[in-house]
């Protein structure tokens, strides 16, 4: 995987009622080339937890819900240990990203050529398994992104790493699904080294979305990511105008 030392990569696996894909997708991970998977369990009322257990996993609970309260509670655990990571991944559990893409992503930081990657999907995506209220939400998400900070992503995929380091620069705090363009647009504010992979994305292989299938998620995430980065445009003027008027 790596050309040099080998990194060390763990990866965290947000997830909520996935009993149906869980399994298969833990089944299916690069085990030798990460450390820890810890599923962040978001208050699931199925058998998510035991089958994480039985899968291998480290099973951290937040009942709060919310995926960047998930994604955060699997990140505290990874802070308490002895030694943090090098990189930390993320991968969404409903089989839709190929968990064999992982170390693919990792490569540009662990030979420093970048301290972010995303997988985007927008490319190598099977028929159905984007739809069109998410093609539409991640394009406009993109080019707000575009028109705020002058760097043009083409998604805002959930499969991604990042160097650990970097992350915790970032001092993400959204905890819903504004969790994932907060990361990208600080990771532009905060001059970290971006790349994006085209990676294959498939329809999910069980269970229920929690956004994309729904009239009421998918507007109410498309909400709270435009107005994420609504706020953290506004909250940049602040500190740019006050940083002026300090100098």
């Amino acid at each position: 995987m790596y050309n040099r030392r080998r990194a060390v990569v763990d990866l965290v696996i947000p997830a909520k009622d996935e009993q149906e894909t869980l399994a298969a997708l833990l089944g299916a991970l690069p085990w030798a080339n990460i450390r820890h998977v810890v599923v962040a369990d978001n208050g699931s009322t199925d058998q998510t937890a035991k089958l994480a257990s039985a899968g291998g996993a480290v099973v951290v609970h937040e009942p709060h819900p919310g995926y960047g309260a998930a994604c955060g509670a699997g990140l505290a655990w990874i802070a308490q240990q002895d030694m943090v990571p090098d990189i930390v991944a993320f991968i969404d559990a409903d089989l839709s990203d190929d968990p064999w893409q992982l170390p693919r992503l990792c490569d540009p930081i662990t030979e420093g050529r970048a301290d972010l990657v995303i997988g985007s999907r927008r490319r190598l995506a099977q028929p159905g398994a984007l739809t069109l209220t998410q093609r539409m939400g991640n394009a406009l998400a993109c080019e707000m992104i575009r028109v705020a900070t002058g760097h043009r992503y083409t998604d805002l995929g959930p499969m991604r790493a990042v160097r650990w380091s970097s992350l915790v620069a970032l001092a993400m705090s959204d905890r819903t699904w504004g969790w994932t363009v907060e990361m990208q647009y600080k990771a532009v504010t905060h001059g970290l080294r971006i790349t994006e992979l085209d990676v294959p994305y498939r329809p999910r292989r069980g269970g229920k979305s929690k956004i994309s299938r729904s009239l009421i998620g998918s507007a109410g995430a498309g909400w709270k990511i435009t107005t994420t980065i609504a706020q953290l445009w506004w909250q940049g003027r602040r500190e740019t105008h006050a940083a002026r008027r300090k100098a």
